[in-house]
């Protein structure tokens, strides 16, 4: 089936909107303690740069081949210019990236030394974009949403996704019939009703319904207040090594099992699932064969380090049968 996704791929159209970030990872060797403080002193070996946030979404729907545009906001900075040289490489459309002055483009810094890491740093921007950076960001994805076959809405809570935003790109594509997968950081899900599929986590969706989860029958009373809340949306949980499960208004839940032996790092995890399951909708093929394929293709997300955009190589090897 993933073999069929891929093939299929170059002639889907994808936007991705949503908070784009820049992954710097610095790694190196800590071999004595700082006479300044009690800190490990990390002598820089290697520094590198990966997309990160939509614009990591962005890369795996790229990296299944299709045709894909990012959408979101960046500062008027180093970072900003960096996030379009790595998205460049990528051959992803930036068109509809834009500046703000007032910002800082989003960098999540982390240091490795001896194959652990010692401490992230974030620089982001959280507030609301103004008006103005508002309307011209809507202005930017007008087109290009009205030629897309799937688009996803990456939240992560940094202002660009505001609920006015959301509610924009869901009436449009509904009216074109295009379907919208949504990764949420809001606790509320309203926002984002009317969408094909929303895609919590576990720990979203239980402050999302305002209920703990430790059994499967508390999984599926939040699935049915949170349904209650998307409709007529369907909602995906991610639940980290226990897989994934899919509950549709009037049918019966899916359970997914985690498709990987061992887990590497689960950073960016979520940006694989819904870029899998847009370029799937947008290809033509069932909610449970998108969530199938956005599984498997999670499993070889998670056996990599770090922020990391599955391969269509990996894909077709993952989707082969075993033994």
């Amino acid at each position: 089936m993933m073999t069929r996704l891929l093939m299929r791929a170059p002639a889907i159209r994808v936007l991705v909107a949503g908070d784009c970030m820049l992954d710097a990872y610095v790694t190196g060797a800590a071999m004595r303690i700082s006479p300044e403080a009690p800190v490990p002193v990390v002598e820089v070996g290697e520094r590198r740069f990966v997309v990160g946030g939509a614009a990591n979404v962005a890369a795996n729907a790229r990296g299944m081949g299709a045709v894909v545009t990012l959408a979101g906001v960046t500062g008027a900075d180093a970072a900003g210019t960096r996030l379009r040289l790595e998205l460049e490489q990528l051959e992803i459309a930036t068109e509809s990236l834009v500046e703000d002055e007032t910002r800082v483009t989003t960098v999540k810094t982390r240091v490795t030394a001896g194959g652990q890491q010692i401490v992230r740093f974030d620089e982001e921007t959280r507030q609301p974009l103004s008006a103005r950076m508002a309307a011209q960001l809507l202005r930017s994805c007008e087109r290009v949403l009205d030629e897309a076959d799937a688009i996803v809405i990456s939240d992560y809570a940094k202002g660009v996704a505001a609920e006015a935003f959301c509610r924009w790109v869901i009436e449009r594509a509904e009216k074109r019939g295009v379907p919208v997968v949504v990764d949420p950081k809001s606790s509320d899900l309203s926002k984002y009703r009317g969408a094909r599929i929303v895609t919590p986590n576990l720990k979203e969706a239980a402050a999302a319904a305002g209920e703990a989860i430790h059994t499967g029958a508390d999984l599926a009373r939040v699935a049915e207040i949170l349904l209650k809340k998307i409709a007529p949306s369907a909602l995906l949980v991610t639940r980290g090594a226990e897989g994934m499960s899919l509950f549709e208004p009037g049918r019966i839940e899916l359970h997914l099992p985690v498709m990987v032996n061992e887990v590497a790092d689960v950073t960016g995890a979520g940006d694989t699932v819904v870029a899998t399951l847009a370029v799937a909708l947008g290809a033509g093929f069932e909610l449970r064969e998108a969530a199938a394929m956005a599984n498997l293709a999670a499993g070889v997300a998670v056996g990599h380090h770090g922020t990391w955009a599955v391969r269509r190589e990996e894909l077709i090897a993952a989707d082969r049968p075993q033994g």
